[in-house]
């Protein structure tokens, strides 16, 4: 937990309580129309340099399964102005030998209306797909017949290997709990308690299970990513089919389908298979203050697992760790609507509401919170995009192989910080290597190492006679700056989760 501190000494009368009411309001909402973003009115900025697609149109979706050659799956558009289900997108893919009429009385038969729905198809026509668990496990009927159209989608019509999350990996509740103990772990409450759990770290961290759920998924998501790499369909299934599928599916994708380790692959891929697949972020992430809510961290859960997959491969994904952690800061930010909501009924509700409709501003519109020497940040400079290509990445998933996601975790614990130190130097280094190598290309930058900078810049600053980076740095600072925009966000947001 960090705390943040403001001065008004430089404002006029009654602006403190203009904001102290503001505070009231939007902190620690009732319901969703009190969020921020219903009464932001800020200029939105449209550049876009990271094109992310929506997946609310046709041609989107039409677009991927052109580029992954899919066979045998055919987009449906059946559950326009969601007249079939309010927990599905407007636009989905199903087998191609699904008629209308039986989608109709299939949905009846899943959680959520959640039948076997199209993920990603490899070049041999092996599938990935989900769904949820059936509403009455004594009538199989309907899901055998969904099964079998999976099965005639691949080109060998070979039988599909169902993948059951619910009994492999741990449940939502779980991964709250789990939270909860690595929360208290790596955010103690003062120097004193920190050096007291320091001598029992590695028990405490044990006993969290966090690393045990993160070597879970990643298991999971790498024996999926091995059977579509082996011509094999796969269909994840879950209790309500919009949790772990979300992270199974995308870590899945992430080992073979090097698209997705660029920074617009990875946008498409959340926006594909969590956003408008209805992953529950407004529950999940607490946006509404509502005792009867669940709340659980699973987009933290596949970031750390992201962040993982980093480690072990390091020049194979273009995003850098600092992308990853101001992803995860920037999801509890209820400005932008991308994870505001918990399908997308309610969002095409809340932009159509007569009364005050909510603009929308997607949260990969990165110009609109950060420079454009910040967002440099986010890209490694270890990555080649012209040496990218699809090959299952053979990641090591034991609790052993893996680590702590320091930047994420530790950040705001001074003790922990290593003064002039650590990832951001090495950055810094190997960035000043490519420059002086390609210094006679147009797109080379002159790079100069800040003053007393921490192992967890940018999101910490050591104290120095120069407050200020160098406007020179290819890598600079994505704190709040002064703009009317930042401001505005950080007087509403009020606490910083990990």
């Amino acid at each position: 937990m960090r705390t943040l501190s403001y001065s008004f000494k430089s404002l006029t009368n009654g602006h403190g309580k203009k904001l102290a009411n503001a505070l009231l309001h939007h902190a620690f909402p009732k319901r969703h129309q009190l969020l921020f973003a219903y009464d932001y009115r800020g200029p939105n900025v449209q550049r876009r340099t990271y094109s992310t697609p929506s997946f609310r149109c046709q041609d989107d979706w039409e677009k991927e399964l052109k580029r992954t050659k899919c066979f045998g799956w055919t987009l449906n558009s059946s559950n326009n102005k969601f007249q079939l289900s309010t927990n599905l997108p407007q636009f989905i893919v199903i087998g191609s030998a699904v008629i209308d009429n039986q989608l109709r009385i299939a949905m009846q038969h899943f959680r959520n209306e959640r039948l076997p729905t199209w993920c990603w198809s490899t070049v041999n026509g092996a599938a990935l797909s989900r769904k949820s668990d059936v509403v009455d496990p004594s009538n199989l009927t309907q899901e055998n017949a969904m099964l079998e159209i999976v099965r005639k989608s691949h080109p060998c019509l070979a039988r599909p290997f169902i993948m059951d999350l619910t009994k492999i990996l741990p449940s939502p509740k779980d991964v709250s709990q789990s939270f909860i103990k690595l929360r208290e772990l790596c955010a103690p409450e003062s120097t004193r308690q920190f050096w007291v759990q320091d001598n029992h770290f590695y028990s405490l961290l044990e006993k969290s299970k966090w690393l045990q759920y993160v070597s879970s998924c990643l298991g999971s998501a790498f024996e999926t990513a091995y059977k579509l790499n082996g011509n094999t369909s796969v269909v994840l299934q879950e209790r309500d089919g919009r949790d772990l599928c979300c992270v199974v599916s995308s870590l899945a994708q992430l080992m073979i389908d090097s698209y997705f380790r660029s920074i617009v692959g990875l946008q498409t891929l959340i926006q594909k298979e969590w956003v408008v697949m209805g992953h529950q972020f407004c529950t999940r992430l607490g946006h509404i203050n509502n005792t009867d809510s669940l709340k659980s961290p699973l987009l933290l859960l596949f970031l750390d697992c992201v962040w993982q997959l980093l480690q072990q491969f390091p020049t194979k994904f273009e995003f850098t760790e600092t992308y990853l952690t101001t992803l995860w800061d920037t999801s509890h930010i209820s400005i932008f609507d991308t994870f505001l909501f918990d399908c997308e009924q309610d969002r095409h509700h809340a932009t159509n509401d007569g009364t005050n409709p909510l603009i929308l501003r997607s949260i990969w519109n990165w110009e609109e919170q950060f420079l454009d020497r910040d967002l440099i940040q986010f890209h490694n400079p270890l990555y080649n995009a012209s040496n990218a290509k699809d090959e299952l990445l053979k990641v090591s998933t034991e609790i052993s192989c893996l680590n702590i996601w320091t930047q994420c975790y530790y950040r705001f614990l001074p003790t922990l910080e290593i003064s002039n130190g650590g990832k951001p130097l090495e950055d810094i280094a190997i960035r000043t290597i490519i420059n002086e190598s390609v210094k006679h290309s147009k797109s080379s930058q002159k790079v100069c190492t800040p003053p007393n900078i921490g192992s967890f810049f940018p999101f910490t600053h050591w104290r120095s006679s120069t407050s200020v980076p160098p406007s020179t740095l290819t890598i600079s600072s994505l704190s709040l700056n002064t703009s009317d925009f930042q401001m505005e966000t950080s007087l509403v947001e009020i606490t910083e989760h990990l």
